[in-house]
């Protein structure tokens, strides 16, 4: 992993070290143990205490600024990008009733690439606009030039302020889910609640130029809302440009965050056996995650490449994601003495043979998502 300390502004040599072996140990035991970690991290001393202090004196370190080291390492990451187009999650995730994740990521070919994160001591995953507020300031800097930038975010992220730090300071676009109790105003017709409105499955209506928010008005904005096809589920997407049904397309790659949650927990680093209880140190600790996430995605995408998936993937058609792919070559190839990437790259979310677990998964697939929109155009006041 010499791309990780490549000028990268380490204070000390042995910063860097203690990081790659815990990189390392993370891949190897697959969780966040630092019992389990002792076995693969080399040390003076000779007992599994003194390896575990020198693993914790490295997370409580107030010297090692991870936004910092990580900056560099994301902007190579994303410096290739290839596509005019780049589309970012946040979200939150709630951590042992105490400790709440606030995480801007990269939406990657079904997956996502941690971009920039915020660890609070918050008993909710609800958060307000000045908890996150610096962390997408500092994200903007990440970011290759040039590039349409489209923001996802759930319905607890609708904040008139981050519509408008989006727009105006960032020069971002947005898609924003909606609450069904959500009040719009339309021009001659005053307010209502969306869900006034009444669909059957697969219709859905496109309104623009209307204002949000009775008590704080905002706009204008567009709106499309309707029930799916699928399964009937209500959506209703708030945007700063105009909306057709490629804005539900664009917002529904969101849900690849979800998975990239489950990456940390259950189905990779299981996260939730950490015994990590302070902010700095799991703001550290999700930055190791982070560069082994990206580490093992860009793993998992050359190995697909050449041609070599089923090697660790038991799947006739790819079945596993680049990070699964990639997290199981890389442990092998350290018994085996595969080939392992030198460089971490990621290029454009377009992805030639997207993961599907099953033939169920894959005749679902097959499902499109379709509506029938009938579009209102209304005069902005």
């Amino acid at each position: 992993m010499t791309w990780l300390g490549q000028d990268y502004g380490w204070a000390h040599l042995s910063h860097l070290t203690t990081c790659l072996w815990m990189v390392a140990a993370l891949i190897q035991t697959g969780e966040v143990n630092l019992t389990r970690w002792i076995a693969y991290i080399p040390c003076r001393g000779h007992y599994a205490q003194s390896k575990q202090r020198r693993v914790r004196r490295w997370l409580g370190n107030s010297r090692i600024n991870i936004h910092r080291l990580y900056k560099p390492i994301i902007q190579a990451a994303l410096a290739d990008w290839q596509e005019d187009c780049l589309y970012l999650s946040l979200d939150t995730s709630l951590f042992w009733d105490e400790y709440c994740l606030i995480r801007l990521a990269v939406v990657h070919r079904g997956r996502a690439l941690p971009l920039a994160w915020r660890v609070l001591e918050h008993e909710s995953a609800s958060v307000a606009f000045s908890e996150y507020q610096e962390m997408l300031t500092q994200a903007a800097k990440y970011l290759p030039a040039g590039i349409k930038v489209i923001l996802l975010a759930d319905r607890g992220f609708i904040h008139t302020e981050l519509m408008q730090m989006a727009t105006g300071q960032l020069g971002w676009h947005y898609r924003i889910r909606l609450k069904s109790s959500t009040w719009i105003w339309r021009a001659h017709k005053g307010w209502h609640q969306l869900k006034e409105f009444h669909f059957a499955r697969g219709e859905a209506l496109c309104f623009h130029n209307v204002k949000l928010h009775k008590t704080q008005w905002y706009g204008p904005v567009h709106l499309i809302f309707g029930r799916n096809n699928v399964n009937g589920e209500f959506w209703a997407i708030v945007s700063d440009e105009k909306t057709n049904l490629q804005t539900f397309h664009e917002y529904g790659l969101r849900f690849d965050i979800e998975e990239a949650f489950l990456d940390d927990q259950s189905n990779g680093w299981n996260l939730q056996k950490s015994e990590i209880r302070a902010v700095c140190d799991l703001s550290r600790l999700f930055f190791i995650l982070a560069v082994a996430t990206l580490y093992v995605t860009a793993q998992g995408m050359a190995v697909d490449e050449s041609g070599r998936r089923r090697w660790v993937d038991t799947h006739w058609f790819r079945g596993n994601s680049y990070f699964r792919i990639g997290f199981e070559w890389v442990r092998a190839a350290l018994q085996e003495g595969w080939q392992l990437v030198q460089r971490v790259r990621f290029l454009h979310n377009r992805d030639p043979e997207p993961a599907m677990a099953s033939r169920r998964q894959h005749q679902q697939t097959k499902q499109r998502l379709e509506f029938k929109i009938r579009s209102f155009a209304y005069e902005p006041d």
